[in-house]
């Protein structure tokens, strides 16, 4: 048994937390920030699309400190391929970032991080959830991170 295993663990999280995706679209709405790009996906989402790399990364795409970026829009500051009824039209070719939320180190750095994004996402500690224990978050968090 490793060391880390033989100490209780101090994580928040020890004992496990509740996610489902409802699918109500609202991590991709009202907030800036960025969805970063990685080559594979820029090409993945390009073919979804039938466009060219090229294309893609001129019409949806924007540069930001030498790093690739979804667009968004302007006013409401959703993913550009967020859609009516909030559907996403690339969601069969969607980044590892979307795919991946909320198991996001900034999200899970605190347990007011946590509470903070539960405020903009109805899965977070969605009782009827599916329950993802300390270890199931730290693959989940370590897989991201590669």
């Amino acid at each position: 048994m490793s060391k880390l295993k033989m100490h209780a663990s101090s994580k928040w999280y020890k004992d496990g937390i509740k996610f489902e995706c409802t699918g109500c679209g609202k991590c991709c709405t009202g907030s800036p920030g960025y969805v970063w790009l990685r080559d594979s996906e820029i090409k993945k989402i390009a073919e979804h699309l039938q466009i060219s790399t090229k294309e893609f990364l001129r019409k949806y795409t924007r540069l930001v400190n030498g790093k690739v970026s979804l667009l968004e829009d302007k006013k409401s500051f959703d993913c550009v391929f967020l859609k009516d009824q909030k559907f996403c039209t690339i969601y069969n070719a969607r980044p590892k970032q979307c795919k991946t939320y909320p198991f996001w180190d900034e999200v899970f750095s605190s347990e007011d991080a946590w509470m903070e994004e539960s405020t903009r996402c109805e899965g977070i500690n969605k009782s009827d959830g599916i329950s993802f224990s300390e270890d199931e978050i730290q693959e989940r968090l370590e897989d991201n991170r590669k």
